[in-house]
């Protein structure tokens, strides 16, 4: 099935409601730096309200998830984005209030839609026919890395360009728009009973080498972020290069997440093709911390980004595989907040290592470590895919993979 195939109306309307309601997600850290960074100890209280939102997503996403009811997920994806939408809008319009009212709003907006990327991506795997799920599901990550791109500039110059509480409003009106587009798609997805919880917990349980993995290709990219400024200056090189740098390598990645989308399968087992890609990645940061040249690191960054959306795509197809489809939206959350928690443990990683060893030295420590939950996660996933059984195929080809409800 060709990428053209998948400009049809409810696909586009999804787009444009993911769009909406991710994009804010996207600005997020950088709009509560910006907020607060011309208060006293405003970068610090920054970094704080950021790690506020980030956690409000990590523990939200996993209890949100198993919650989803798969046949009438509008009105929890609807209260979540509004939920979000209004910590978005209270810390835009009361950007002086006390830390404390701050780090609980940034909290609010980060765990109110925490489960909606995981339910609109079970929403999507249910309007195209199965066998356009990897060609619909990397539409998604080249659709995410580009949001991704845009959301610094888009930040900086309304931080700057306008008033700091600017991006935060824009983001609550984004969300707002995002709820309204939820009733131009599907009320949810259906096609298969719903797991008791204790049922639904053991499976998403069984399936924890698939969220391993997954985090540990998250902890590169925060590598790559945290880390490279820092790095530019150890070689001497204007820091100015980190913004272009690492564009670049969400280009590639958005370039990568296409060209995987071309094929229908490529050779080998997913949990197969994504260790070796996760490894792959991790090679070209590597690199990054050894190059001493600016061209060579760049090339080195957009090499690493074409592999880092495959990655990403392999981990999510593998819950599909190990997953009873029930269980798949909750999968899809708990790995949202697994990625969240090793983006997170590798800045904090990070950060205590470079107050002891050069940015280099940090950066090969951390692939190092990369390189271990990789290869936990594949020796587990191994041992998982051994005793999951065969799902039945029961649809034909161009049947849709689960029946939608409007």
């Amino acid at each position: 099935m060709s990428y053209r195939e998948l400009a049809v109306r409810p696909v586009l309307a999804w787009s444009a409601v993911t769009v909406a309601g991710r994009l804010p997600v996207a600005m997020a850290p950088l709009a509560l730096v910006f907020l607060v960074r011309e208060r006293p100890g405003g970068y610090t209280l920054g970094a704080v309200l950021a790690a506020a939102y980030v956690l409000g997503e990590i523990l939200a996403a996993p209890v949100l998830g198993m919650r989803m009811n798969a046949e009438r997920a509008r009105p929890q994806l609807a209260a979540g984005l509004a939920v979000g939408a209004a910590g978005f809008a209270g810390l835009g319009l009361a950007p002086g209030a006390h830390p404390a009212v701050l780090a609980a709003l940034a909290l609010l907006a980060g765990a109110g839609p925490a489960a909606v990327p995981g339910g609109l991506r079970a929403l999507l795997t249910s309007l195209v026919p199965e066998r356009a799920v990897t060609q619909a599901m990397s539409m998604e990550s080249v659709l995410t890395f580009a949001i991704w791109a845009a959301a610094p500039a888009l930040t900086t110059g309304l931080a700057l360009g306008v008033d700091p509480a600017v991006p935060l409003l824009s983001q609550g009106v984004l969300m707002g728009l995002s709820v309204a587009g939820l009733w131009a798609l599907p009320a949810g997805w259906s096609g298969a009973a719903r797991e008791e919880g204790a049922a639904m917990r053991r499976a998403l349980l069984r399936a924890w080498p698939v969220y391993v993995l997954g985090a540990a290709g998250l902890t590169l990219l925060a590598l790559a972020e945290l880390i490279l400024p820092a790095l530019l200056e150890q070689r001497g090189i204007g820091i100015g290069w980190a913004g272009p740098l690492l564009a670049g390598f969400s280009i590639g990645s958005a370039v990568g997440g296409f060209v995987y989308g071309l094929r229908g399968s490529w050779p080998g087992p997913l949990a197969v093709q994504s260790l070796v890609l996760v490894l792959a990645v991790a090679a070209g940061v590597a690199l990054v911390a050894v190059l001493p040249w600016t061209a060579a690191i760049a090339v080195a960054l957009v090499a690493a980004g074409l592999l880092q959306a495959p990655a990403s795509l392999t981990r999510n197809l593998a819950l599909r595989q190990v997953l009873p489809p029930s269980a798949i939206a909750a999968g899809y959350s708990v790995m949202y907040a697994a990625v969240g928690a090793g983006y997170a443990a590798s800045g904090t990683l990070a950060g205590a290592l470079l107050k002891v060893a050069a940015p280099s030295t940090a950066i090969l420590w951390g692939v190092a470590l990369t390189v271990l939950l990789a290869v936990i996660g594949a020796a587990g996933e191994r041992r998982l895919t051994r005793r999951t059984p065969d799902v039945p195929e029961v649809q034909t080809e161009d049947a849709p993979v689960r029946n939608v409800r409007r």
